[in-house]
């Protein structure tokens, strides 16, 4: 999907107090996210992400009544637009600083303390999205490099299965990044709520001591985010299979902007090949 469809999609919805074509995009992905007045409009990339729109938006019902700070809805439905799923959410003021690796553990020890809701959360299907993002990536990537991380997927999946937590699992976010933080006026608050799951707690610590071997997470940032939560997950040794598995599934994520965006492509043979060297110290560009 690309934004001149999302445009259309966005259109077609009829959310927007004015004409599509003047809404600003924010981003790009998954999930086309638009801004207009005091509204942003996610348009989701293909049919299979409405479900995970609906429960976004039960999750921001359920984290609003726990007092959590989150992003909260406009509408509390979500539509299907012409097989894309359209959700409609009130948009945040303007950020006073960005978000720190420290304001992400303060919001997760708050999700880690919340009982299981009412409604079902899945558990985290880290690598559940690969085979779609390679199937999306078609003959642009090598089949040899799409046929490895398969297996890769399945090997850690089964690793993942057996791992012992030290953490007592339930609800996590799914993808604690700084990116998904919005520090405003009255402090930090959640974004991005498609991946919160019922899971291992440990899927959220793993994100940040990720982005500190792989991306360039500065270590006194990495030192401040474990300080704030109270642990640091790299001292589990379960830590290896998790961060295996979610390398994987970052690498098949960027496969499906392949497809017309040399620079996405040379970032997924970046990191295949860094994979398949066993090479930990070759640096993923975030995308």
């Amino acid at each position: 999907m690309d934004e001149a469809r999302a445009r259309e999609v966005l259109a077609a919805a009829g959310v927007l107090p004015g004409p599509a074509r003047e809404a600003r995009l924010l981003a790009l992905g998954e999930n086309a996210v638009f801004t207009a007045g005091d509204l942003v409009v996610k348009v989701g990339r293909d049919a299979e992400l409405l479900a995970r729109a609906r429960r976004e938006l039960a999750v921001a019902v359920w984290l609003a009544e726990a007092g959590v700070p989150a992003v909260r809805a406009a509408d509390p439905t979500a539509r299907s637009v012409d097989g894309h799923p359209v959700t409609v959410w009130r948009r945040l003021p303007d950020p006073v600083r960005p978000a720190e690796p420290r304001d992400v553990a303060v919001l997760l020890r708050l999700v880690h303390e919340l009982p299981l809701p009412s409604f079902e959360l899945p558990p985290r299907e880290l690598l559940g999205g690969v085979e779609r993002w390679l199937r999306l990536a078609g003959d642009v990537i090598e089949p040899a490099d799409a046929a490895y991380l398969r297996e890769r997927r399945d090997g850690f999946a089964a690793a993942a299965a057996a791992l012992t937590p030290r953490l007592t699992p339930g609800p996590i976010h799914g993808d604690a990044l700084p990116r998904n933080v919005h520090v405003g006026p009255d402090g930090p608050v959640l974004v991005d709520l498609e991946t919160f799951s019922a899971d291992l707690r440990e899927h959220d610590l793993v994100v940040l001591a990720l982005s500190r071997d792989r991306y360039g997470l500065p270590a006194e940032a990495y030192d401040a985010f474990t300080a704030a939560y109270g642990w640091d997950v790299r001292e589990w040794d379960g830590c290896a299979v998790l961060r295996g598995a979610r390398e994987t599934a970052s690498c098949a994520w960027v496969a499906q902007h392949a497809p017309g965006n040399p620079k996405a492509l040379a970032e997924f043979e970046r990191r295949v090949a860094s994979l398949r060297d066993g090479d930990t110290s070759v640096r993923w560009h975030p995308f």
